[in-house]
């Protein structure tokens, strides 16, 4: 199975950002955001270019349409973010703790999502192509009818995940800690599991096939 590519983040000399409110639209390039609340504000539309975000609260805020590149977001923390159509490309989310966050129809290129635990995340039609999920906790995650090109998700607690006209290519599932598929299972096509994990999933693929098990 062809290895995921991973992000290679060098971020310069950072500056201290002191600007206050986000702004929709706006263009930030080599800054650092550490312990701020852009709860409730709106960057929509925004470029992130070489950027830190370091222990930030984000609860309610917009940032769809947004573009991260080669930035770290570490910490970051909030209930009902909107990244709806977000662009994340070479860029690594550490530790994360979010909740009923809004990723549909997000673009994510050389990602890797590190640690944390990310509740309800909606990443319907989304489209994640080098995307590494590593030692984090997925609660309910919504990947319906979004497209997975070489993803893993090694140490990582799937709970309901929803799967349910997914697309996948080299999709590895075979590293998940925990793996419980609600719905899609029929959409594994592309995706590797372990003998183990077929064992756990049995039941649900008698049922997709409709077979009895007594």
């Amino acid at each position: 199975m062809p290895a995921v590519r991973r992000p290679e983040v060098r971020l310069p000399e950072l500056v201290a950002y002191d600007g206050g409110e986000w702004e929709p639209e706006g263009d930030y390039d080599g800054l650092e955001f550490a312990d701020a609340d852009f709860a409730g504000q709106s960057a929509r539309g925004a470029r992130f270019l070489d950027c830190a975000v370091w222990r930030c609260a984000w609860d309610e805020t917009v940032l769809a349409r947004a573009r991260f590149i080669d930035s770290v977001l570490e910490g970051v923390r909030g209930v009902g973010t909107d990244l709806s159509q977000v662009s994340l490309r070479d860029v690594e989310v550490r530790d994360a703790r979010l909740g009923g966050t809004q990723l549909h129809g997000a673009v994510l290129e050389r990602v890797v999502v590190r640690g944390g635990k990310l509740d309800f995340l909606n990443l319907r039609k989304a489209k994640l192509r080098d995307v590494a999920f590593e030692d984090c906790v997925l609660v309910e995650a919504d990947f319906g009818g979004a497209e997975l090109e070489r993803v893993t998700f090694d140490g990582c607690t799937l709970a309901r995940t929803d799967f349910g006209q997914a697309r996948m290519r080299d999709v590895d599932l075979r590293g998940a800690a925990a793996l419980d598929i609600a719905r899609g299972i029929d959409r594994l096509a592309g995706a590797v599991i372990s003998p183990s994990q077929l064992m756990d999933l049995a039941p649900a693929f008698a049922a997709e096939v409709g077979v009895r098990v007594e």
